[in-house]
């Protein structure tokens, strides 16, 4: 594992110049994460208010969020070097006004095909925020407390997602769409600039050309552990977001479910994150993170079982409730690990994460669509929790103890 450089936490300047403790910084830049996912799940409750108003159809405005996402996939390449190459923390203000300015354009977009463009925009500058809090996170914190910090950092963008999907409808029906682009603006200007003012002291530049990026790219997938994680990562991402995809289509089709009533069932998943989030200092206190992890994999194999046997559409909230905390348990020792695989290019580490995550999220949806459209779901459910429970027992323990070994 390429591990050598120096974590030594930098302090964090405030107004009077003086040095906090690294961690003060992580409220402003978990501020600008949260906003992120605000902006990239707002538009999933407005896809009709945005057909109306430029006489569309809301199947034809769902490319703003396909504009979003496929911005944000590809960026993940720049943002990691930009950030080890200026420093995170400015990287992340300036991303996050970026986003904000991006948000201010979207609100007056005069044309669906304008909107397009700059929801792209949005995703391009959100792409260099949550993963390189994550990178910094990996730098000022010590690894024995990493993993509850950045269950921390989950509860902001757990709830920015959570925000973006009903804030983005209720207020486009209270005031009109373009208001909403102009809230989400709001908050990333407002982490952008308070980050400037509260930034980690000035680190010397480091060079970083694409001949060197490449060099580090071939010195992480040369490295088994970093390789294996990647490959894991993109099976969970697959796996999980697979199912999840298409379990309000389901429940629709086998149950008669409402779609809405569908969606709000889903949407427990994420109140299970937030559980997690939650109790994570005090499960990881007692509990080793692999031991976590596998927990993680058999909340998910038992989550994903009843779904594919439910008996009964209610079934599908307590299943989404216990397959939530258990994704974030797995996720969550991944997520560190990341942290772990460089620390010279940490940055760049942790931005290829998010991408093959990004990559496996995308390639199982495509799978699962053929699967569910052949009649294949309950199988494929049960057969999707099964190999979540074999990733966490078999990989969790092995994560574990090569994090352990890069030391940090």
């Amino acid at each position: 594992m390429a591990s050598t450089g120096s974590d030594e936490p930098q302090g964090v300047r405030t107004g009077a110049g003086e040095a906090a403790p690294p961690e003060a910084a992580l409220p402003v830049l978990a501020i600008a994460g949260f906003g992120s996912m605000v902006a990239m799940r707002m538009c999933d409750a407005m896809l009709p208010a945005l057909g109306a108003s430029f006489g569309r159809t809301a199947a034809e405005a769902s490319a703003t969020i396909s504009a979003f996402a496929i911005a944000y996939g590809v960026m993940q390449l720049l943002a990691g070097p930009l950030g080890d190459r200026w420093g995170r923390p400015r990287i992340i203000a300036l991303a996050a006004i970026g986003c904000s300015l991006a948000a201010a354009a979207s609100a007056l977009a005069p044309t669906l095909h304008a909107l397009v463009w700059c929801r792209a925009l949005m995703g391009a500058t959100a792409a260099g925020i949550i993963p390189l809090t994550i990178a910094w996170v990996g730098d000022q914190v010590p690894l024995a407390r990493r993993q509850a910090v950045l269950a921390r950092l989950l509860g902001y963008t757990l709830a920015g997602m959570m925000a973006g999907t009903w804030a983005g409808g209720a207020i486009a029906d209270a005031l009109g769409w373009r208001w909403a682009f102009a809230a989400s603006g709001t908050v990333l200007m407002a982490a952008g600039v308070v980050g400037f003012v509260r930034r980690p002291a000035a680190q010397p530049p480091r060079r970083v050309s694409v001949a060197s990026h490449l060099r580090e790219l071939r010195t992480l997938f040369a490295d088994p552990v970093a390789r294996r994680l990647y490959v894991v990562t993109a099976l969970e991402g697959g796996l999980v977001t697979g199912v999840t995809a298409f379990l309000p289509s389901v429940l629709h089709e086998r149950f008669g479910v409402a779609l809405s009533s569908a969606g709000a069932a889903l949407a427990v998943f994420g109140v299970g994150g937030l559980a997690y989030a939650h109790s994570a200092p005090r499960l990881l206190a007692r509990v080793s993170p692999a031991r976590l992890a596998g927990i993680g994999g058999g909340l998910l194999a038992l989550a994903f079982m009843v779904l594919a046997l439910m008996p009964h559409w209610a079934w599908a909230v307590p299943a989404c409730l216990v397959a939530g905390a258990g994704f974030y348990m797995l996720h969550g020792l991944l997520q560190t690990c990341a942290t772990q695989v460089s620390r010279t290019a940490r940055g760049t580490a942790v931005s290829m994460f998010a991408c093959v995550l990004f990559i496996g999220q995308s390639l199982g949806v495509a799978l699962m669509s053929a699967a569910f459209a052949a009649g294949h779901a309950a199988p494929c459910i049960a057969a999707a929790g099964i190999a979540l429970l074999v990733l966490a027992v078999v990989y969790g323990p092995r994560v574990a103890a090569s994090a352990a070994a890069a030391g940090g």
